[in-house]
């Protein structure tokens, strides 16, 4: 499954904010990445590390698409709706038009989890009064139950062993409707999305949605409370668990005294949930109390909007609880506590113990050295998100952190790095001031290759014999006029628009007794010379030659008709023919004495002849 948060690099400007934030160290910054990485088996889900990345970068997993995929299957679908409604949607005036709406939106069921809090509340009014000297943690906060199962493993005993409200409110509805019942909690905590995953058979969720995504969904689905009719809650409707929100309001439920001589119970919300357990751990045999923690109170969960004041949803809950008791028929929620009383709320933990090994003092030593904070290891500025240069050094150890998140340590290095970048700098200058030079070389030999390229150009222009240079596929690179002259009419038309007719494929200009000796030449690396081939009623002597092995070959390709080739094909060839007969000769003329020297007269004979006569012609 994706991971509950994760960041996105793209967005991320590496700002260690995040880190930080973390209550956990839950976040890892490696030498080898440039931006930070949440580690999810060691997240607890609070959700601290989005509340203050400005950019956005880290990233919920969203379930919002889940539900419209639910919602469009023909299955019934439940809606447990957590009291915090009131503080999350001042907006809608009438919390039964926000009932109505999440009708609309497709649910058929729609049940507040009030009544799972009033069940869960006499459990645990149960579980303090049969105690007898043990004391318990209460866990109804899934981030308070994740941190102890995952930092605090030896205080796993001490959780109360009792479902959390949304779970027993999942038992109370499947009863009343039927198993097969899709459940989806709405939440004001992203924590949620994890923790219903925990939840088997009759106390299964299927899915959580945050208060953020229902809203987005309202706004998707064009719902609005001003177009809809009145519509409550299912029954069993719930009594003071509507206060379950407040960090105290599940204390209050189960009518536990809260007098401070007299209460059994210490409530702790906020950060100070962490020094909470440390002191639970250490004193709870002088404390004697039974601790009621919660990370965020519901009412401020990272589920709900971002900017929402505390004070202000306090008030808006209560004025909305205070509307719900009024017409609340109490005979009748006695009756349902009574009917659930036999509901099996009991819940079992697992240890997942993310302590990491603690480093040995000569390592630890040797970190605080390098950050040239060996001698205030026991305090810190507090910059990197670390209580001390000491924890800093753990956390470095451990492969969490990177010496460059201490602000000294990184405004050092980068003195350090400004003197090697003057020095770097000098060189360089000198660097470019030769490469000028080069460059300035470079440009007119390039100029001189430019010219020179042009002369070859143009000369390849002026030589009667055609030309054509071709690549691996066979399409040219350069020709001349006199090719292009070659293949006729439309192919001088495709000259016009295409100069040299670069790129053209060879294969579709000439037969393949042609075309097939580049062909050879690229494949053999083998250079064919006098080839002669007709085409076209032209007697043509084709030579092809490797300009680049497997990669480039040129032709010279003369026409044997043309006059002046004629000539001088004739003598060539006339030549050669003496030349062979001539080492022929010379073999029999140690056999037959003068035969050579007279051949070779009539040989030459007939040339100047020949030549005579051509003269004559030519005049």
């Amino acid at each position: 499954m994706e991971p509950l948060l994760k960041i996105n690099n793209d967005k991320c400007i590496a700002c260690y904010a995040c880190v930080r934030a973390c209550p956990v160290k839950a976040i890892r910054v490696r030498s080898d990445k440039d931006k930070p990485e949440i580690i999810p088996e060691r997240c607890i889900g609070c959700g601290s590390c989005a509340a203050v990345c400005g950019p956005g970068a880290i990233e919920i997993r969203n379930t919002r698409d889940d539900l419209k995929n639910l919602l469009k299957q023909k299955k019934k679908v439940a809606a447990l709706v957590d009291p915090s409604i009131a503080g999350e949607f001042p907006d809608i005036t009438d919390y039964r038009k926000f009932v109505q709406m999440l009708r609309t939106l497709g649910f058929e069921n729609v049940q507040e989890v009030a009544f799972g809090v009033d069940l869960v509340a006499r459990a645990y009014k149960e579980l303090f009064k049969s105690s007898r000297g043990k004391y318990y943690i209460m866990s109804n906060d899934p981030v308070t139950v994740s941190f102890i199962e995952k930092y605090k493993p030896a205080l796993v005993p001490n959780l109360a062993p009792i479902l959390p409200p949304v779970a027993a409110t999942a038992k109370v509805t499947r009863r009343l409707l039927d198993d097969d019942v899709t459940m989806v909690y709405i939440s004001p905590l992203i924590a949620s999305k994890d923790e219903i995953l925990r939840f088997e058979k009759e106390s299964r969720i299927d899915l959580a949605i945050t208060f953020v995504e229902l809203r987005e969904l309202f706004m998707d689905a064009n719902i609005h409370e001003t177009d809809l009719e009145y519509s409550d809650f299912d029954a069993p409707l719930g009594y003071k668990g509507s206060f379950f929100p407040m960090a105290n309001g599940i204390i209050q439920a189960a009518d536990i005294k809260e007098h401070l001589h007299q209460t059994p119970v210490v409530t702790v919300e906020g950060e100070g949930m962490l020094d909470a357990i440390e002191e639970f751990e250490e004193n709870i045999s002088s404390i004697k109390c039974h601790f009621n923690l919660f990370y965020k109170e519901f009412l401020m969960g990272r589920g709900t909007s971002m900017g929402g004041k505390r004070i202000l949803r306090r008030s808006q809950l209560i004025s909305y609880v205070n509307k719900r008791l009024k017409i609340l028929d109490l005979d009748q929620w006695k009756k349902s506590m009574d009917q659930f009383s036999d509901l099996d709320l009991s819940r079992e933990f697992r240890i997942d113990d993310q302590s990491l090994p603690v480093p040995a003092e000569s390592k630890l030593n040797k970190i605080l050295k390098e950050l040239d904070q060996l001698g205030s290891a026991d305090v810190g500025c507090g910059a990197c998100g670390y209580a001390s240069c000491t924890d800093f050094a753990t956390a470095i150890a451990q492969g969490l952190a990177i010496p460059e998140m201490c602000t000294t340590f990184a405004s050092k290095n980068r003195q350090d790095h400004i003197q090697s970048l003057k020095i770097s700098n000098e060189k360089l200058a000198q660097a470019q001031e030769a490469l000028k030079k080069s460059e300035r070389l470079a440009q007119k030999e390039k100029e001189s290759a430019r010219e020179a390229s042009e002369i070859v150009r143009r000369m390849l222009h002026k030589l009667p014999s055609m030309v054509v240079i071709c690549d691996q596929q066979l399409k040219i690179i350069q020709t001349n006029d006199s090719f292009i002259e070659l293949l006729g009419e439309d192919v001088k038309e495709i000259n016009e628009v295409v100069p040299g007719l670069a790129g053209a494929d060879l294969k579709t200009l000439l037969p393949y007794n042609f075309y097939n000796l580049f062909t050879y030449v690229l494949t053999h690396n083998e250079s064919i010379t006098n080839r002669d081939l007709n085409h076209e009623g032209k007697l043509l002597n084709v030579s092809i030659f490797v300009i680049e092995k497997n990669k480039i070959v040129g032709a010279v390709i003369r026409d044997m008709s043309a006059p002046e080739v004629q000539k001088e094909e004739v003598v060539k060839r006339l030549t050669e023919v003496i030349d062979k007969n001539l080492s022929l000769v010379q073999q029999i003329g140690f056999i037959m004495g003068e035969g050579a020297s007279e051949t070779e007269r009539m040989l030459s004979s007939i040339i100047e002849s020949y030549k005579l006569k051509q003269d004559l012609k030519d005049q």
